[in-house]
Formats: structure tokens, C-alpha cells, sequence
């Protein structure tokens, strides 16, 4: 119950700093867009999209010290965690060094032929890029005390400090406003301060409040452990930088047969389901350092069920926005967009469908992850995430219609995908079969059937309009809290009915 309670609290605090930060990043984005004018934010995107493609390194780097921490914490081994603190630091620093030299060069290239900027923001964009840069390596550097914030599962300050950052770009949205010096070059240069000011005070509290933040790399060398964390960051790298090349390489392959039009399509599917990913991601990040903490502590079991459970109410967060949105995706867009693009209505359904498939073995996939034997694995997915090109580039030449990209993604990175995660977890894990199939599979579909039956005559009956809109988001929601209530098991009944009286309590109190 005081794991449940810490879950809950944690995925409360993760929220509440997304609500927040949301909020203050779209009103930030306007003040940006009115000040810099279309010319220079286009600028500052272009070149910040060029270094954000790597973000997967930085990922890849950030899962393998959270992996590490988290599990040397449930093992209770202090001495341990110092050393995983000392060699992270090491490997972010010269990961950081590295990323900033490939920058650099990089950036020769890009100024010199391949980017399309006008002659007198050259110089401006410039000095952006470096901004850039620097931020860049200062973020890498910040990643060893987000793991130890995690590992010790303190969302709170997590989320204090993301709160933080945002109104600090908020405030320099504001000073851009009314800067009178070359308004883009301020921002850049002040991006950069931020990303500097976030770096102190992660590293300021974290070595004020954890023994294991001390910096002595000579005292806690550990060859051997270095060697496992620089191969599984190397593996976790290659899965990432698979599924990177994936995004981007489909959306080359349709750009090639059909041109800007279904990239335009494509590109409103990929936002509006990040947006509603937020929900069910939020809830999986407040529980990954529990799943961790439970393979440190050999408790196998419990980090089974853990990962089972979180795989269902992942689900579950996320099903509950996007089977309304699915069910009326033409008149949600209608709403958003004065001009909706040909096949994006399809495009935006099709992928839902595929985010559902993938949610359902998502955290199954952590579990493989966490016991530490992986190069097998994360080759083989690695394969998976890059065959939809290839296949979706043979249908493209034999005249396929351009949503075979998503069935194809579907096929491959969803069911066989999923059932790759599933048949490692057994394997390396002993997960059984059925476990899965009556503790995430049934307790999942069951309910987002019954809302699709609900919706469907909904939508089937009623003219579309707003009120239609209400209707179906109210009643498939109540249907789906029906269900899953009814097919929850007795041990997360009284759960929740215990989380709800605590609740009570503290509100009251």
C-alpha cells in the first residue's frame, strides 16, 4: 500500500507539473511568435530541430544511469550508487564534450549550402546554433541527478524544477518582447543561461541531500561496471537510434511517393498523439524507478506485477482520451484546423490504433530491460522498429495506397513488436503467458470495446455537432469506468477503495 501511495502521489506531482508547464509552453510559443516574427522563429526551430535529433543519444545515456541507480537502490548498496554516480558523470562529460565537437562540425556543413537562410540572419542563426550547443552539452551533463532524483523517486522536486524552467523561458519570452538588441540572438543566448541556471540547481540540491553525490571518480573506479553500463547504454543507444531513423525514415519514404501533403497529414497524427500520450507516459515514469528498485531488491515477483499493472492502467490513461478522439476525429479536427489536410482524419485514427497496440506491452518491455540481459533483445527490436521502411517502400512501389504505412507500422511495430516484449519477459524473466493475457490483455480490450460499441451508436444516431461531442466523451467514459471497475481484481478493489478514503482524509483534514 505505501508503494500504491507512492505511485499515486509521484503521478500526482508529475501532472501537476505537466498542466503547468503545458500551459505556460503554449502561451510562451505565442509571445515568441509575435516578437521574433515568422522569419526568425522559423530559424530558431530549423537549427534547434537539427540538434534535437539527437536527443535519442542523451535518452539512451539517461536509461541506462536511471537502470542502474534504480536498481543498486533496491539492492541497499550506498558504496554502489557512488560509483554509478562517479562513472556517470565521466561518460555524460565525455558524452557531452563529443556531442559539442560533432556539433560543430556539423554546423560547417549546414552553413554552408545545405541550410536555407537569408544573408542577413546568417550571422544571428550562428550565434543561435552555438547557443545551442552549449545548452545541449549542459543538458547531457544535468542527466546523472535526474537519474539520482529518480531512483529515489522524488517527483516533487522533479517537478518543482520543471515548473521552474518553463516560467524561466516564459520570462525570456517576455524580455525578448522588449529587447532592443537583435531579438533572436538574445534568445539563444538566454536558452542557453537557463539550461546553465537548471544544471546548478539540480547539482546544488542533489549533493546536498544524496551520499551518493560526491564527486571522486579515482575512489569509486569500477572497471567491470563501467563495461556494464557502457554496453547497456550502447544497446539502449541502438534501440533508440532505430526507432529515431524509423520516425523520420517513413515519413521520407511517403514524402518520396506523395509528396508534402500526407507529411503535412502525418505530421498532425504525430502531435496530436504525443499530446494525449502525456497522460499514460506521466504515470509510467512514476512507476519505472519502483520496477527497477524491485529487480535490485531480487524481489522478481513483485517487479512482474508491477510492470503488469502499470502496463494496464497505462493503457487504460491512455484509452480513456483517445477512443472519443477516435470516434470523432472528423469533427475534432474540423474544430482545430480551419483546413484539414487529405488523409489526416485517417492518418490521426490509424495512429491511435497503433499507440493502443504498443501501450500493451510497453512496461512489459521494461521488465526485460531492468533484469540487464538485453543485447538480444534490443537487436532484434532494433530490426523491427527499422523493417517498416523497407516494407513500406516495396508497397509504396507496387502501388499501394499511402495508410499501408500504418498497417505495415501496426503489423510489425505493434503485434510482433508486443510479442517480441512478451516471449523475452518469459524468457528472461518468467513471465507466464496467461498472467499477461488475464492481468493486462483482457482487463485492456474489454473496456475499449465496450466504449467503441457505446461511442459508435452515439455517433451513429446523433447529428455531428458539439453537443454530440459531450455526449460521447461523458458516456463512453462512464462505460469504461463500469467495466474496469467490474473487471478489476479483488486485491485492486479495495486499493482503491482504500486510496479513495485517504484521499477523502487529507482533503478534509
Amino acid at each position: 500500500m505505501d508503494a500504491a501511495n507512492r505511485v499515486i502521489k509521484n503521478t500526482g506531482f508529475l501532472y501537476a507539473k505537466m498542466a503547468i508547464t503545458v500551459f505556460v509552453s503554449l502561451y510562451t510559443t505565442r509571445l515568441l511568435l509575435s516578437s521574433l516574427g515568422a522569419i526568425d522563429f522559423g530559424i530558431f526551430n530549423v537549427v534547434g530541430g537539427i540538434i534535437a535529433m539527437l536527443g535519442f543519444l542523451d535518452a539512451a545515456m539517461a536509461g541506462a544511469t536511471q537502470r542502474f541507480m534504480s536498481i543498486a537502490e533496491g539492492e541497499g548498496k550506498p558504496e554502489k550508487k557512488k560509483a554509478i554516480f562517479n562513472i556517470s558523470i565521466i561518460l555524460h562529460l565525455a558524452i557531452a564534450i563529443v556531442l559539442g565537437l560533432v556539433l560543430l562540425i556539423i554546423g560547417y556543413f549546414f552553413f554552408n549550402g545545405i541550410l536555407n537562410i537569408p544573408d542577413d540572419r546568417v550571422y544571428a542563426a550562428k550565434v543561435v546554433y552555438g547557443s545551442m550547443i552549449i545548452s545541449t552539452m549542459l543538458t547531457v551533463m544535468t542527466v546523472p541527478y535526474e537519474a539520482v532524483l529518480n531512483s529515489h523517486e522524488n517527483m516533487l522536486y522533479y517537478a518543482i524544477v520543471g515548473v521552474v524552467e518553463s516560467f524561466l523561458k516564459l520570462a525570456v519570452a517576455f524580455i525578448v518582447v522588449y529587447a532592443l538588441q537583435d531579438k533572436l540572438i538574445v534568445y539563444g543566448v538566454l536558452m542557453a543561461v537557463i539550461s546553465l541556471l537548471v544544471m546548478a540547481i539540480m547539482r546544488i540540491y542533489c549533493h546536498r541531500r544524496y551520499e551518493e553525490c560526491i564527486i571522486a571518480p579515482r575512489r569509486y573506479w569500477n572497471k567491470s561496471l563501467m563495461r556494464q553500463m557502457t554496453g547497456f547504454a550502447g544497446w539502449n543507444l541502438l534501440n533508440n537510434a532505430s526507432r529515431m531513423i524509423s520516425q523520420y525514415g517513413l515519413g521520407i519514404v511517403l514524402n518520396n511517393f506523395f509528396g508534402a501533403i500526407l507529411n503535412a497529414a502525418q505530421g498532425i497524427a504525430n502531435q496530436i498523439s504525443g499530446q494525449l500520450m502525456a497522460f499514460s507516459n506521466t504515470m509510467i515514469k512514476a512507476v519505472s524507478p519502483m520496477i527497477a528498485k524491485s529487480e535490485g531488491a531480487g524481489e522478481r515477483e513483485k517487479m512482474l506485477n508491477a510492470s503488469l499493472l502499470s502496463a494496464k492502467y497505462g493503457y487504460l490513461l491512455f484509452a480513456i482520451f483517445a477512443v472519443p478522439f477516435l470516434l470523432e476525429t472528423p469533427y475534432i479536427m474540423e474544430i482545430w484546423l480551419e483546413e484539414v489536410p487529405d488523409w489526416a482524419v485517417l492518418f490521426v485514427r490509424l495512429q491511435l490504433i497503433l499507440l493502443l497496440v504498443e501501450q500493451l506491452t510497453l512496461m512489459v518491455g521494461r521488465s526485460v530491460e531492468v533484469q540487464g540481459d538485453i543485447k538480444v533483445y534490443f537487436a532484434l527490436q532494433s530490426f523491427l522498429n527499422i523493417l517498416p521502411i523497407v516494407l513500406t517502400y516495396l508497397f509504396f512501389s507496387f502501388g499501394f495506397p499511402p495508410y499501408y504505412l500504418y498497417i505495415i507500422w501496426i503489423l510489425v511495430g505493434g503485434i510482433i513488436s508486443g510479442s517480441v516484449c512478451v516471449y523475452f519477459a518469459k524468457l528472461k524473466c518468467g513471465l507466464k503467458f496467461s498472467d499477461f493475457m488475464y492481468k493486462v490483455f483482457y482487463p485492456s480490450v474489454i473496456p475499449t470495446i465496450g466504449m467503441l460499441i457505446t461511442g459508435a451508436i452515439l455517433v451513429h444516431w446523433l447529428e455531428e455537432s458539439f453537443l454530440r461531442l459531450l455526449f460521447v466523451i461523458g458516456i463512453t467514459t462512464i462505460s469504461f469506468v463500469i467495466i474496469v471497475y467490474t473487471t478489476m481484481a479483488k486485491n485492486e478493489k479495495s486499493m482503491i477503495i482504500s486510496l479513495i478514503k485517504l484521499l477523502k482524509k487529507k482533503i478534509f483534514k
